[in-house]
């Protein structure tokens, strides 16, 4: 019955143990579904991550509407404390149990399914519909949708609109739509002292005493006031470490991991700037290590948004929100070669957690979201 294939679908891919990077078939899995319909599958495998573009249609005869997610997920954790095995995907109290229930193999059998239908149904669509699946999104993003992106810019290829299923809704599906993300910027800051006894403090250069007074002007400091679509920039230490294990040595350098959550009203090089300006007001002797891991990306409203809250609306009944809210996530590579760029997909709320679930009524109306973005766009 076309009311559970997606359901079947999503089944088989949590059934395989795809923990990042790996991908255990499940994009093999989509282009057998895909390819009889005249989709054309290409992958793309960089060191150990598989990639997949495939798509049908042709950008010169109109837009290009693609579809992006990630077959890899998360390690389970003991596998023992969840209710159902992980990997064995386990209807029960109304709910579809198993790792990538929610993240976000639901979304990936979502979009393939709604693409199967559509073309089946309107074969001559105009445009072009495209699905790019990785394999490294749990990972360090190196070798997935990044190096995708890079080689679908060095042929040309146009994108105009991105649906990535994201797991976006907080408590009903539908409830908020992602136009954006933060960026996120990292360091790791050490503060070099000089190691002494704690009984002639004269005699050696306390790290952690220095480095107090710059620590309280940072985590004090408003780094931005965010703007309508994203909140103030946040700065938060995740890490220090200092010390010999001793309790009377005083030690030779203390050392803080920090992460900036920035707006678009900020950027990487401002917010390094004003850091060190900080770190350099206190007279402090430091190292800084800098990883920029993504930069905002901010999509206004527009055609896009728009076909995803009509969808939405006339299938949930709910009103979406656009929020820039949460982490990061593939987004930020496609936002670079698309200027339209959205995150929809189902509830967050069990994402990365034992006994991830995903609501079974929510599944088909998912699916259906989905065909109705395609049709709004490419009819």
């Amino acid at each position: 019955m076309e009311n559970q294939a997606t359901l079947t679908l999503a089944k088989e891919l949590i059934s395989r143990p795809s923990i990042t990077p790996d991908d255990k078939g499940c994009q093999e899995l989509i282009a057998q579904y895909l390819e009889p319909l005249g989709f054309k599958a290409e992958s793309m495998k960089f060191e150990e991550v598989d990639n997949l573009w495939i798509s049908h249609g042709s950008s010169e005869h109109g837009p290009c509407l693609v579809f992006a997610g990630h077959t890899d997920v998360v390690p389970t954790g003991p596998a023992e404390k969840w209710s159902h095995p992980p990997f064995q995907p386990t209807l029960s109290e109304g709910k579809l149990f198993g790792r990538g229930a929610a993240d976000m193999k639901t979304s990936i059998a979502a979009m393939t399914q709604a693409a199967h239908e559509f073309v089946a149904q309107f074969p001559h669509h105009k445009g072009k519909l495209a699905l790019l699946i990785t394999s490294d999104e749990e990972g360090p993003s190196i070798h997935g949708t990044v190096k995708v992106c890079e080689v679908l810019k060095d042929r040309q290829e146009r994108l105009d609109y991105c649906v990535v299923g994201e797991p976006s809704c907080s408590q009903h599906l539908g409830d908020t739509i992602k136009n954006g993300r933060r960026g996120s910027l990292s360091g790791k800051l050490t503060i070099i002292g000089k190691q002494g006894h704690v009984a002639y403090p004269h005699l050696a250069k306390n790290p952690i005493h220095l480095a107090a007074p710059a620590i309280a002007e940072l985590v004090q400091e408003e780094w931005d006031q965010g703007n309508d679509f994203f909140p103030p920039t946040s700065m938060q230490i995740s890490n220090y470490h200092a010390g010999t294990g001793a309790t009377n040595v005083i030690p030779d350098q203390a050392v803080l991991d920090f992460n900036f959550r920035f707006s678009t009203e900020s950027t990487p090089d401002s917010l390094k700037k004003r850091v060190l300006a900080i770190l350099d007001k206190h007279h402090l002797n430091y190292d800084i290590q800098w990883t920029l891991s993504g930069e905002p990306f901010l999509t206004a409203p527009a055609e896009l948004s728009q076909a995803a809250i009509h969808a939405i609306k006339s299938i949930t009944g709910i009103t979406p929100t656009l929020s820039t809210t949460g982490g990061t996530s593939d987004g930020r590579f496609i936002a670079k070669i698309c200027p339209q760029v959205i995150e929809f997909g189902p509830c967050n709320a069990t994402i990365h957690q034992i006994d991830e679930h995903i609501a079974l009524t929510d599944i088909e109306p998912l699916k259906n979201i989905y065909l109705s973005i395609m049709k709004q766009l490419l009819l």
